[in-house]
């Protein structure tokens, strides 16, 4: 049976790296604009779904991913989702990068779990019969085990390519305990304080022995953690230091560790000209397997 894959703007490249690779695949870009123009006057996002009549009783696929406009992208995704369910087409969602994912507990009286809530919606509203999502900031909550959640992580294929590049004596380590949890590398503790703010320590180790020292991590935003990390191999003694990151959400913070990290190892969830991961055959594979 052929598979549908409907992306998003912001994963473009990717779908048509898909296009280009699977047979079993067919990816229907969306109609994004209205008399040749991408928004309405107000600023208000068109989009048109063509070709729903072939969907019907297929397998589809939703690509999103939450960057570089995570806003405007919910807005896209959702548009595309309605469009489905206005056509009793009940799809699945795969994320490179789910938005709002930090937002995943409350932290203050006030707040909500964003995370949670887009997930509900997802299955409730929009009758998503699974969701699959690159490494989620949120894997491991309690509240993931209510929902149909594929975690698909990267982790291996980075610290593969690494010991390509670097031999295999290198030292991985996590800066917290989301890391360790995905991928079972300990080492460093990044504690969350609230949802904008997070503490990082570390247990005194002699990297003297040590040629490199490889820091895997689901994301990289401002690069304060990765800094602090760095700092911290360096002090103890660390020979090299290289970065194994998912999500590149900024290119500012992208910018920092590469002047400070020996290498940076960064995949193509979110476009970015840094990326150096291509994620399109695991893409395929997990979808392939389902």
């Amino acid at each position: 049976m052929k598979n549908f894959i409907i992306p998003t703007s912001q994963v473009e490249k990717l779908a048509r790296n898909i296009l280009a690779r699977a047979k079993n695949f067919e990816v229907i870009f969306p109609d994004l604009s209205r008399d040749g123009k991408r928004y309405f006057p107000d600023g208000e996002i068109y989009i048109r779904l063509l070709k729903t009549e072939k969907l019907s009783g297929k397998r589809v696929i939703v690509l999103h991913s939450g960057a570089p406009k995570p806003n405007e992208g919910l807005v896209e995704l959702e548009l595309i989702l309605q469009v489905l369910r206005d056509n009793n087409i009940k799809p699945e969602v795969f994320f490179t990068y789910f938005p709002y994912g930090m937002q995943d507990k409350v932290f203050e009286r006030g707040e909500t779990n964003v995370a949670e809530n887009l997930v509900e919606k997802l299955i409730n509203y929009y009758k998503v019969k699974k969701i699959y999502i690159i490494d989620p900031h949120f894997w491991g909550r309690k509240w993931v085990k209510k929902y149909p959640i594929v975690n698909v992580s990267v982790a291996p294929i980075l610290m593969e390519k690494a010991k390509n590049d670097f031999g295999k004596d290198i030292l991985f380590l996590s800066p917290d305990i989301g890391g360790e949890r995905r991928t079972g590398v300990s080492g460093m503790r990044k504690k969350r304080v609230n949802s904008y703010r997070v503490e990082i320590s570390f247990t005194q180790m002699n990297f003297n022995h040590c040629p490199v020292v490889g820091i895997v991590d689901d994301l990289l935003e401002t690069g304060g953690t990765l800094l602090k990390a760095y700092k911290l191999c360096k002090k103890n003694g660390a020979k090299q230091v290289i970065a194994l990151i998912t999500h590149g959400v900024l290119p500012s913070g992208i910018a920092k560790i590469k002047k400070k990290y020996s290498k940076l190892y960064l995949t193509n969830t979110i476009e970015q000209k840094e990326s150096n991961i291509d994620l399109t055959n695991l893409i395929l594979k997990t979808l392939s397997e389902s």
